[in-house]
């Protein structure tokens, strides 16, 4: 287990669920479209919460969410709006719920489009990994040049709950960013 004063700040002196996110998910680059679906939602649903809360609850999303099943998500009509709107266990705001059917559907169209998402999200790093090398969690920026590009693009395929830094906490998420600190054990780069 890495020293806690060695983990990126924000995992320092966290919950152990947060910490185990922070050491073997965070930042891990990932090319599998139901985990990039998944890490979507739940950033979206973080939206002026706490990734803390929002990670709390994610066992409740996989649950309502029929295990992040983005296709039937996106089929989801008024009544499942309703039962997710109704589920205690989730972030019931009703802008994020129609979020993640919206977003389900315009997800489906870019895997039409580009074969996979991975492949559309990749696209834009040209399938490498954009390594930082920041040394103090004050130099980690909320958004970057790349993630104002994407989170355009997204909103014009669709998507919603995508703007700028949403975007940059879900490339960092999903590992087309490490910003994990230098000296970081978990740092995969």
């Amino acid at each position: 287990m890495p020293d806690q004063d060695q983990r990126c700040a924000w995992a320092r002196n966290a919950s152990e669920l947060m910490t185990a996110y922070h050491d073997e998910e965070w930042g891990r680059p990932s090319r599998d479209d139901a985990y990039l679906f998944e890490m979507l939602v739940l950033e979206g649903a973080q939206a002026g919460l706490s990734w803390s809360t929002v990670l709390n609850k994610r066992e409740n999303y996989r649950r309502a969410l029929e295990g992040f099943d983005r296709t039937r998500v996106a089929e989801y009509g008024q009544e499942d709006t309703d039962r997710l709107l109704a589920d205690p266990g989730i972030v019931r705001n009703r802008l994020k719920v129609a979020s993640v059917v919206r977003n389900a559907r315009a997800f489906e169209r870019v895997r039409g489009e580009y074969g996979t998402f991975a492949d559309y999200l990749w696209g834009w790093v040209e399938g490498e990994v954009l390594v930082n090398r920041f040394t103090d969690a004050s130099q980690v920026p909320t958004s970057t040049p790349l993630s104002d590009r994407v989170a355009k693009d997204l909103k014009k395929r669709g998507f919603n709950f995508v703007g700028t830094t949403i975007v940059y906490s879900y490339l960092q998420a999903v590992g087309v960013v490490d910003d994990h600190l230098v000296g970081c054990p978990a740092k995969p780069s």
